[in-house]
This record gives C-alpha cells, sequence and structure tokens, in this order.
C-alpha cells in the first residue's frame, strides 16, 4: 500500500512539474545604427484568445516635475490606470486619440476613479498646461509584455508554444502598425535581437 501511495504521490508530482513548466523571451531591441532602442514596447501575442487580465492589476502613471513618469506604459486590454498628481500645481490630462478619448480636468492629488483602457492601440497622452507633458499607454490583447531598458528586455514567464511578436515605439512612424514577427518560445527560452526603422 504504501509503495502503491509513493507510485501515485510520484505521477503526480510529475504531472504538476509538466503543467508548471514555461518560456521566456530575451529580446534586445535597437535603432537603425545599432544603438540600444530605450521605452520599447514588446509583447507576445498568443495565437488562440488571450489569457483574462490578472485580477486587480492596474497601472499607474505619475505627474512629477511636469512631466509624466513612465513616459511609455503598456497594459492589457481592459486595465485601469490611475493619474496621481505629485506636482503642486495642478495638471489636466487628456487624450485625443480613437483608442481612448478623455479628459482629467485641472486637479492635484488622485483622481477618484481611474482611466480604464478597454481597446487595443496606443493613446497618446498630453496636458493642457504644460505642452512638455508628453506620455504614451500601449495597450495589447495579452498579459505578457515589457518595456525595454538600455535595449533589453523579458517577457515570461509564459506557456511554451507559438506566439506573434510585437514591438512598438514612440518614435515608429504614425499611422503604421506596430512591428511583428512569429516567434517559438521554448523552456529553455528564446533568444531575439530586432532592429527599427523609426521616424527622425
Amino acid at each position: 500500500m504504501r509503495a502503491l501511495r509513493a507510485v501515485l504521490a510520484v505521477v503526480m508530482l510529475g504531472s504538476a512539474s509538466s503543467a508548471a513548466v514555461s518560456g521566456e523571451l530575451r529580446i534586445h531591441v535597437v535603432d537603425p545604427q545599432g544603438q540600444d532602442l530605450d521605452e520599447a514596447a514588446v509583447a507576445l501575442l498568443p495565437q488562440g484568445p488571450a489569457p483574462p487580465r490578472p485580477a486587480g492589476a492596474e497601472a499607474v502613471i505619475v505627474q512629477r516635475d511636469r512631466q509624466f513618469v513612465p513616459r511609455v506604459t503598456v497594459v492589457q486590454t481592459g486595465t485601469p490606470v490611475q493619474f496621481p498628481n505629485h506636482d503642486t500645481v495642478r495638471h489636466h490630462v487628456y487624450s485625443f486619440s480613437p483608442i481612448k478619448t478623455f479628459e482629467i480636468k485641472l486637479y492635484v492629488g488622485t483622481p477618484a476613479h481611474p482611466v480604464v483602457f478597454d481597446q487595443p492601440g496606443t493613446a497618446v497622452l498630453g496636458c493642457n498646461i504644460h505642452d512638455q507633458m508628453v506620455a504614451w499607454v500601449h495597450v495589447v490583447d495579452t498579459p505578457w509584455f515589457a518595456v525595454t531598458h538600455r535595449g533589453q528586455a523579458r517577457v515570461g514567464p509564459v506557456p511554451p508554444g507559438a506566439y506573434q511578436l510585437q514591438v512598438w515605439h514612440p518614435r515608429w512612424p504614425s499611422g503604421r502598425a506596430p512591428y511583428r514577427q512569429p516567434v517559438r518560445i521554448d523552456e529553455r527560452g528564446t533568444q531575439l535581437r530586432v532592429q527599427l526603422e523609426l521616424a527622425p
């Protein structure tokens, strides 16, 4: 009986280990001169339906020193985003982008309600009071994404399989769909180098 229990335990442990197998994308994004490209939004789009957004997931874009921090934010479709104002002056945050048009009129502190980004695409943010303030919210139909730092990013863990890699950058030509290419992720991890042709 003990031997049978031991065998069952091994089988169950093996099944759990198989289910937990995951991979990772390690990506290096560069500009046309081969220089590291910061603030590139990287996402892995699944071939089938995207997994649901993790419960409680939200993003925060702070206003500090009359700038948006961070400048580039990536979120999954349906994610609420808060816009706390940490400056001593009022800001008037807005976006006229087709995927999300909104205004948070002159305020300090944190607005009572976040802004929910419910369509994929890119929203450009500005402030009606301070023209130098600009930021981007890049919305993707996947929970697997990252933003590059020193040209590097890691996306994962993700289930091994076939994906569509999507890469976007604030200097990506306006009106052009984000860069895409098929990619396969395995449990050992996948490495890629992508060069983006950017607008001046």
